[in-house]
This record gives C-alpha cells, sequence and structure tokens, in this order.
C-alpha cells in the first residue's frame, strides 16, 4: 500500500518537539528506482515476468508448512504484529475447516526486525524449514528480498501490502494482494485537485525508500497531467527527525498542498516541523505508509486534518469486513486492528490457502500456477482478481482523513475504483 515503534533518539525528539507501506530504515541502502517500467491500466508493469527454474519444493509430512514473513520488531513493529496476526487467524479458519487432503497448515513465523536484509534472511530460514509458501512482506523493499530468495526454490511470495509498482516483475511466482503505487499516487493527485482544489504542490521524498520515489512520481506525474503544479521536490532519508531545510526550501514556493509520500515514522515530525514553519493552511497529503495510530503520537494536532490513501477501512459496510472484524475482536480483547495491515495479511494468507485447495499436488510450483489463477477472491480488502494480471491485482483505494484517536483516526472521504484513474 505501503513502522509505528520508534527508537529512543527518535521518540525523543518527537516529545521534544511536541510533546513510516507501502512499502523508514528497513528498504535497501539508498537504491533508487529510475525511470519505472511500461505501465498498465491501473497499476502493475508490461514487463514479462521470468519463470523460476528451481525444482520446488515439496510437501512433507503431516503438516504443510507456510511460512509469514513480517516485522515483529524495529519501527514497522505495528504493521508487522497485525500482518502476522491476520496470517494465523486465516490459518486457523481454514485448519478448523479441515484443511486439505486431510493435512492442516503449519504457520511458521519470520521477523524481518523492520530490516531489508533481515527480510531476507528470516525468508531463507523458513525456506531451509521446509514451508512451499511465503506470505509477506508490507514494505516493498523487504518483500523484494524475500522475492530474490523465493524465485531461486520457486516458491511462491504473496506480498501483504509492498505497494512497489515492478515489484511482481521478480517472477511469475510473486504476487500481491495490494494496489500498486501507480494507482495510489494518482489517486492522491486526483482527489487533492478536484476534492481539495489544491494547485501547487510541493513534494518531500524519502530518498532511502524505492517505495517514496516511486510514489512521489507517480503522484506528480498524475497531478501535472490533470493541470496542477508540482512547485518542487525535497528529499530525506529514514531515520532523519530534523526537516528545517527542506521544509524553508518548499515553503518559499507558496504550495497549497504538501505531498508527503514516506512512512510515518518520519511523516508525523514533518508535519509538527510544516506547522512551525508557519504553514498552517497548506493541506498534508500521503499514501499507505502513513497507516498506524502511532502518526498521532508523532504528528500531533498539526496531522489532523490530513489526508492519505489506504486499502481497508474498519468502518466499511460490507459482510467480509463484519465477520473479519467480529472474529478479530474476539480473539484481541475486543480491540479492532490498529493498522490496515492485519485485513491484508488475512487477505494475503487466505488466498494463498485457497491456492493450496485448487493446486494439482501439494507442491510450491503447484502453488503458484494456482495462485495465478485466483479470479474473484472474497477478501476483506476488497475482490481479488490474480489471473492475467501479472501479480498485481485491481483494487480500488479509499481515501481518509486523519482524525483524533476518539474520533475513529480514519475517517472515510472517497473510494476510487480501478478503472476511474487513469
Amino acid at each position: 500500500m505501503n513502522r509505528s515503534l520508534f527508537s529512543a533518539a527518535l521518540l525523543a525528539t518527537v516529545l521534544g518537539i511536541t510533546a513510516v507501506g507501502c512499502t523508514g530504515g528497513g528498504e535497501t541502502g539508498k537504491e533508487k528506482t529510475g525511470d519505472p517500467a511500461p505501465t498498465a491500466p491501473a497499476g502493475g508493469t508490461t514487463a514479462v515476468r521470468p519463470e523460476p527454474t528451481g525444482e520446488g519444493v515439496k510437501a512433507e509430512g503431516d503438516t504443510i508448512k507456510i511460512g509469514i514473513v513480517g516485522s515483529l520488531s524495529g519501527d514497522q513493529k505495528p504493521w508487522g504484529e497485525d500482518s502476522i496476526e491476520g496470517g494465523k487467524m486465516a490459518v486457523e479458519e481454514f485448519n478448523a475447516a479441515g484443511g486439505v487432503d486431510g493435512k492442516k497448515v503449519e504457520l511458521l513465523v519470520g521477523d524481518s526486525a523492520s530490516k531489508a536484509e533481515q527480510a531476507k534472511s528470516a525468508a531463507e530460514k523458513l525456506i531451509s524449514e521446509g514451508v512451499i509458501g511465503i506470505v509477506g512482506e508490507v514494505a516493498s523493499g523487504h518483500t523484494i528480498q524475500i522475492a530474490k530468495s523465493a524465485f531461486q526454490k520457486a516458491i511462491p511470495v504473496v506480498a501483504i501490502g509492498a505497494t512497489k509498482t515492478t515489484l511482481a516483475d521478480e517472477g511469475t511466482n510473486v504476487t500481491r494482494v495490494c494496489y500498486t503505487d501507480d494507482f495510489q499516487g494518482p489517486v492522491m493527485a486526483k482527489f487533492a485537485f478536484d476534492e481539495l482544489g489544491l494547485r501547487k504542490v510541493g513534494v518531500m521524498t524519502d530518498n532511502q525508500q524505492p517505495y517514496s520515489q516511486g510514489l512521489s512520481k507517480s503522484f506528480s506525474d498524475t497531478f501535472k497531467k490533470l493541470g496542477g503544479e508540482i512547485v518542487g521536490e525535497a528529499f530525506y532519508e529514514s531515520g532523519q527527525t530534523q526537516f528545517n531545510g527542506q521544509i524553508t526550501e518548499l515553503s518559499a514556493k507558496k504550495p497549497d498542498g504538501l505531498f508527503l509520500s514516506g512512512y510515518f515514522t518520519e511523516v508525523g515530525p514533518i508535519a509538527q516541523q510544516v506547522r512551525q514553519a508557519g504553514m498552517k493552511d497548506v493541506k498534508l497529503l500521503g499514501g499507505d505508509g502513513w497507516d498506524s495510530p502511532q502518526l498521532l503520537v508523532s504528528g500531533g494536532d498539526a496531522i489532523i486534518g490530513s489526508y492519505f490513501c489506504n486499502h481497508y477501512n474498519n468502518r466499511e459496510d460490507r459482510p467480509e469486513v463484519k465477520q473479519f472484524l467480529e472474529v478479530w475482536k474476539k480473539a484481541h480483547g475486543g480491540k479492532e486492528p490498529g493498522t490496515t495491515m492485519a485485513a491484508l495479511g488475512y487477505d494475503a494468507t487466505k488466498l494463498m490457502l485457497d491456492g493450496l485447495k485448487r493446486a494439482a499436488s501439494l507442491d510450491s510450483k503447484a502453488l503458484i500456477a494456482a495462485i495465478n489463477e485466483t479470479e474473484n477472491f472474497p477478501g476483506v480488502s476488497g475482490k481479488i482478481t490474480l489471473k492475467g494480471a501479472n501479480g498485481n491485482p485491481k483494487k480500488r483505494a479509499l481515501v481518509v482523513e486523519v482524525r483524533s484517536e476518539k474520533d475513529g483516526f480514519q475517517v472515510f472521504q472517497k473510494a476510487y475504483e480501478a478503472d476511474e484513474v487513469k
């Protein structure tokens, strides 16, 4: 789509000034995305996806091993915890319904620790333990590393919230249950131009995150096509806490809006410093990387009234959502999920399990084929079709307004279907 616990130093800084999917530290180094591959309508690319050449892995023993990778530690822990809990819930339901061919699924968990290199290590450990499929991750840079390891062994990867447009180009074994950045960027550009009436927007990009770089570009390209002006783009890096230079640079351009394409861990402090710099009425917008209640902790009043793109909302009036929330709350003391990654983790795992039931045999290559034939899967986050989609389902996107926690944090504003945004 697409990190809420801070290091001691970052937390101290945030408290000092007031009182982040998706895709902060954790993506690979300072890699640049460069120009994206040619895009197909509503997300994804037209690139030819390579077929894994490995022999694949067969399910052995009395159980079928599936892996899931998420951040159980580090700044992205809220996403990791929610996505893994969603995955566990899906497996429990699957096993309670009888499993497949008389076998139950064993879910093995790997901790990416909010770091790309650790995501790779976690995936390789799961592969060594005999998993025939891997669910994860949320951050695109993490997921790319998982995908590379899984490709060598012909093991399917179903990404949870990794929205980098070219992710599925890693191979036919890579799919996702979320939309891509060249959909959510245009969605936010259209919302900014049509609904908010913005005409001059500045952009702040996390130059350490492929997610942020790609999202900034897709937003900017569409906003300019609509007739708006990108007055300037300023850059920072994950873990940074002071943004005065970038904010001063953009403030001089007199924007009526700022698009902040990074993760919530940096967006909150940026919002604080934007308001302190005198830009009281400038609208702040972003992508699904804002999705964590910790945004309210780091952003305080400065972030209230801002807008971001997301995959799902707890208030949606659909039977899939109501059923999911009923089961989730029963297992979590009556509390609703804190982030969208709970629903996406559930969807990604359940989709892989659905593939198991349709696979010609219980091995990873058959599972890859079955997953890629998925049609109209009834996900909590919306229907998912992967057949003919090159790993990238056409999903709708929601724009939500940031409100206080007592007002629900994310308040639905508008939904955009895949064919509404070009």
